[in-house]
């Protein structure tokens, strides 16, 4: 005789499978579920089919309780629902495109009340890690301390980690692909290539790396164009690996590195990049920042401004509604990030006093990169959870794609943006681009 508990767990099971099919039945959902007592939907899966594995009741129990993207995060992050054969942004892909409308007309409503109801008083179950992670609460005040914070949370968790999905060179920065085909390690020579190309570095020359990362710029513009090159970052482990790498390929007289906040920075500059760091800042302080570029570089000098940023809608939806996705992603992943739209970024260069001279979009070539990064963490896994943890290197798989996903939608862009100090008369530019495709 069947133990009442397990009469009950199998009469839920029972009834969320009807759920399930009906649901697929009416949105012509083609993706397949894996049930916790591993029967699946279609009985005959297939074993490379795309499908939505659920691993206990508890993860029901949790979303019916708490219908909510974070919810979700939780239990994806743990292993607990799991996209088999793709991502979350392949599901996305393949959305309904029935309308609420006829869902709701057609929806077996005493199907659902029932089986929600079966499901209320089942625990949630867990771990539920995200619960007690770090929270938004540090933000991007502009502090050199919330500074530091957020940029330690994202940068300082293992350069071994890094290591095991970026290039060889650890460039985490958009990537510029010359063909679609070429791998990731071109991919970012080539944008190295390119960002010197384009602030027409020559011997001599001094460069300013703003949130120098790895040393990958600052290194390749001191060997392949003869430039003293500084670089900046908030990183300790970043700091430590660059200088490593300095020493290693014997750049010493000519690289250097250090720990510090972009705003207590000193000197004059020929030439100033900034590649990924820019969305650290926040949207309060750009003021402050393109000053800081300003006083730092000389008159006529060249700044290549690389960063994300939103649609202009988007970012006026986001500032009147931050959606789930990006406060999950603000929360747990990159604490302060903050985009801006290119019509804010060239009006405020303008302000600051710069020539805006080129704005180019690479948002291909990002959708193609973090696609790149989140399967090289997929493939390397186990590493990966060696050196962070499961859950974050999950977490990181998910922010990827979720970049990815968003890049490919057209909703979120990047763009290298090159201007110069203005000054009357010529800048110095040559009259065409050619230079740079060469």
């Amino acid at each position: 005789m069947i133990p009442p508990a397990d009469a009950k767990a199998h009469a839920r099971l029972e009834r969320f499978k009807r759920l399930v099919a009906h649901l697929r039945e009416i949105l012509g959902f083609d993706v397949g579920a894996v049930f916790w007592d591993g029967s699946s939907l279609p009985a005959d899966l297939a074993p490379d089919a795309l499908a939505i594995a659920i691993s206990d009741e508890g993860a029901v129990a949790a979303v019916i309780r708490r219908p909510s993207l974070h919810t979700l995060m939780n239990l994806l992050v743990t292993g607990r629902v799991d996209i088999r054969n793709g991502w979350l942004s392949d599901l996305i892909l393949r959305r309904s495109k029935v309308k609420n409308r006829e869902i709701i007309r057609r929806l077996d409503k005493s199907l659902l009340v029932s089986t929600v109801a079966s499901f209320l008083t089942v625990p949630r179950g867990g771990p539920w890690p995200l619960e007690t992670m770090r929270g938004d609460g540090a933000g991007a005040d502009g502090s050199e301390a919330a500074n530091k914070a957020n940029i330690q949370y994202h940068y300082d968790i293992s350069n071994a980690f890094y290591a095991l999905f970026l290039d060889p060179e650890m460039v985490y920065s958009c990537g510029y692909f010359r063909d679609w085909s070429n791998d990731l390690a071109t991919a970012q020579q080539d944008k190295l290539e390119m960002i010197c190309r384009k602030l027409r570095l020559k011997p001599g020359d001094t460069l300013l790396d703003i949130g120098c990362g790895w040393g990958g710029l600052i290194c390749h513009a001191a060997q392949h164009y003869g430039v003293k090159a500084h670089g900046l970052t908030l990183a300790q482990q970043q700091l430590t690996f660059a200088q490593d790498k300095i020493a290693r390929l014997g750049l010493t007289d000519r690289v250097t590195v250090e720990l510090r906040d972009y705003a207590a920075m000193e000197g004059t500059f020929d030439k100033i990049a900034s590649v990924g760091m820019f969305e650290h800042v926040g949207v309060p302080n750009h003021g402050t920042y393109f000053k800081t570029i300003d006083r730092l570089l000389r008159p006529g000098g060249l700044y290549l401004h690389h960063a994300m940023a939103y649609r202009q809608k988007d970012f006026e939806r986001t500032r009147r509604n931050k959606p789930q996705v990006i406060e999950i992603f603000d929360r747990y992943v990159f604490p302060g990030g903050d985009l801006d739209y290119i019509g804010l970024t060239a009006t405020n260069l303008e302000r600051a006093g710069f020539e805006v001279h080129d704005i180019e979009g690479w948002r291909e070539h990002y959708q193609r990169t973090t696609a790149l990064w989140r399967d090289n963490i997929a493939a390397n896994f186990e590493a990966a959870s060696r050196e962070v943890g499961p859950v974050r290197a999950r977490l990181w798989i998910a922010f990827l794609d979720g970049s990815s996903a968003a890049y490919n939608h057209g909703s979120i862009g990047i763009f290298q943006t090159l201007a110069s100090k203005r000054t009357r008369g010529h800048s110095q530019l040559p009259p065409t681009r050619a230079d740079l495709y060469r």
